[in-house]
């Protein structure tokens, strides 16, 4: 069986425009999903997740067995090195943007920091999320993707 779920690009000329990391982080807080990808068992491991931005923190909650919690609580120092995607790109014309933050993540420990977290954060998937995980950004960066008769404006904002 073949699929074919690609849709034509609609005519007009498109640009690509760098966004800055204050501009990045902004948009990225205008949405609540995006993807983690760490390293497990020498690996890039992807996986989707909720989270909030929190003073240019990111912020996502997980559980007891999840590879990220235990990969997250064998480090010590800064945490361990992860990339977090989020985007909004609309399927039928093509336009929006995506932001990748590479940083640092870490348990969050603090009992206070922890139920703060339970109260603003909540889990997409009926499970138990008993873990808090904190990404410090380093490096971020984004992309604005939008036709040429809408360049300075960011596409969904």
């Amino acid at each position: 069986m073949t699929l074919d779920n690609a849709r034509p690009v609609p005519p007009g000329p498109r640009q690509s425009i760098e966004l800055d990391s204050d501009e990045a982080l902004r948009l990225l807080g205008s949405v609540s999903l995006g993807r983690i990808v760490f390293t497990r068992h020498a690996l890039p491991t992807i996986r989707p997740v909720n989270h909030i931005l929190d003073d240019g923190d990111i912020i996502i909650r997980t559980h007891e067995g999840a590879a990220l919690t235990s990969h997250t609580r064998q480090t010590d120092g800064p945490g361990v090195v992860v990339a977090y995607e989020a985007d909004a790109i609309d399927p039928d014309t093509h336009l929006g943007w995506s932001v990748v933050v590479t940083g640092y993540a870490h348990l969050v420990t603090d009992p206070n920091e922890l139920a703060r977290y339970r109260a603003l954060l909540h889990p997409w998937v009926q499970q138990t999320m008993d873990y808090a995980v904190r990404i410090r950004p380093d490096l971020t960066t984004g992309v604005l993707l939008t036709d040429l008769t809408d360049v300075g404006r960011p596409a969904g904002v």
